[in-house]
């Protein structure tokens, strides 16, 4: 009776564990000047879900996917990390925004830095992890996303997808809780965009918390969740890929999907 009771308790605890959003943003408002980018935006990114956030250039996902890391500012809202608010500035946000890890369009690395130097810095840097961990570490990762014997490269010697699996690396050496994909195939020649995409699969299959801006319409209804749909700042439609590409309840999801998918 007891093992049955602790068994339930586990599988409980268990459940509120992956229930607790990852990622959690509340009545999100973001301006430019006169011109509003964001508009009241509620989005819960939960433990171990894979969410595609799509829509015409110019409706706010990038923006959504930048005010979540801080990397823009927000005019209104509270965007919280695990149940706790991401502050504007100082010490808790950089250990915050250390959990999120976000890999952008172009892939920023440090140019006079090979890519195991590139992978190490910001556990060295920000976590204080010794150089040879996080050097065994980095090496481990650069395999994990088919880059072995391409350690020691400098980023001009390397592929445009190569140079973005190497910053997926560096994303995924913070250990963090989830990840950002900010159209991280936008930039690739169309030949080498399939190895990103790949890594990215393998990360979804592996149940890394991801929230990836895309305009990759098969991995969306592959490999993501949930699809969130943008127009105009706003989100408009959200729920099972099957179920979103199919059958989209919006007209504003009926028109974008009429002129991006093959009829």
């Amino acid at each position: 009776m007891t093992e049955h009771t602790q068994d339930t308790s586990s599988a409980t605890s268990a459940d509120a564990e992956r229930a607790e959003p990852v990622i959690s943003v509340r009545g999100i408002d973001k301006h430019f000047g006169d011109f509003q980018a964001l508009k009241d935006i509620d989005l819960d990114i939960h433990r171990g879900e894979v969410v595609a956030l799509i829509g015409a250039s110019g409706s706010g996902k990038s923006t959504l996917c930048r005010c979540i890391n801080r990397l823009e500012t927000i005019s209104a809202g509270e965007i919280l990390i695990d149940g706790e608010p991401l502050p504007e500035e100082g010490r808790e946000l950089a250990r915050l925004r250390s959990d999120v890890g976000m890999v952008f369009q172009s892939f920023n690395l440090f140019p006079h830095l090979r890519a195991v130097e590139n992978v190490t810095l910001g556990p060295t840097k920000v976590r204080g992890v010794p150089k040879a961990e996080a050097t065994k570490e980095a090496m481990g990762l650069l395999a994990r996303v088919g880059l072995e014997g391409k350690e020691h490269s400098l980023p001009t010697a390397l592929s445009g997808g190569q140079q973005q699996r190497v910053a997926i690396a560096r994303a995924l050496a913070m250990k963090p809780k989830a990840m950002l994909f900010d159209e991280p195939t936008s930039a690739l020649d169309p030949e080498v965009i399939n190895e990103v995409l790949d890594v990215m699969t393998e990360l979804a299959e592996a149940g890394m918390t991801m929230l990836v801006v895309t305009h990759e319409m098969g991995f969306a209804r592959r490999v993501c969740d949930r699809v969130v749909f943008m127009d105009d700042g706003e989100i408009v439609e959200q729920g099972e890929p099957e179920q979103f590409f199919t059958a989209p309840e919006s007209q504003r999801a009926k028109d974008f999907l009429s002129k991006i998918l093959p009829h």
